[in-house]
């Protein structure tokens, strides 16, 4: 098993992962099958672009040549909220779930957060309910700081999402303040 970052070549396998996921998994991403599946690969082939200050990464864990599990990464690029990523498109399809790729995934995207130096904190969001999901992250060090109701909006309802975030354990600068008139 290995995990590498995508690059633009990857963009055929990792798109017919997620709309898999998006499928089987509705409540799970933001996202829908009919939203992704009209998006040209160019599309795809963009969030997979190199370099290290490209704005998304997306991490691939596979399996021989069979990519079997995804987390992505966004960086946040506002001045005031630099110090922030946020882990999405995290996906293990069922055949290969249950041997540690999702902790392994979540991890690795850890680690590439750490590399940036202006990067304090990663966060997510998860589907309220899903406790296999949500302990997996907080195995990984994440902790709940709200749930967000009626997030996502599916043909049978509403799903709630909780958020949770992860401090990467990097000293932030002290914040200085002139208060003299």
């Amino acid at each position: 098993m290995t995990i590498a970052r995508l690059t633009p070549d990857d963009a055929e396998p990792y798109r017919a992962l997620m709309l898999q996921g998006y499928a089987l998994h509705p409540e799970a991403f933001t996202a829908s099958v009919t939203e992704r599946g009209h998006l040209p690969i160019t599309w795809w082939q963009q969030r997979l672009q190199p370099g290290d200050d490209a704005r998304e990464l997306v991490l691939g864990q596979w399996e021989g040549d069979e990519l079997a599990g995804v987390a992505g990464l966004s960086f946040e690029v506002r001045e005031r909220a630099r110090h922030k990523a946020t882990l999405f498109g995290m996906y293990v399809p069922p055949r290969f779930r249950q041997a540690g790729r999702g902790r392994q995934l979540v991890q690795a995207a850890l680690a590439e957060a750490r590399q940036r130096p202006q990067t304090l904190l990663v966060q997510l969001t998860v589907t309220a309910g899903n406790e296999a999901a949500q302990a997996l992250y907080a195995a990984c060090g994440f902790v709940p700081f709200g749930t967000e109701p009626m997030a996502v909006q599916l043909d049978e309802g509403f799903v709630a999402k909780v958020h949770m975030w992860c401090d990467l354990g990097k000293k932030p600068a002290p914040i200085h303040t002139d208060h003299a008139r």
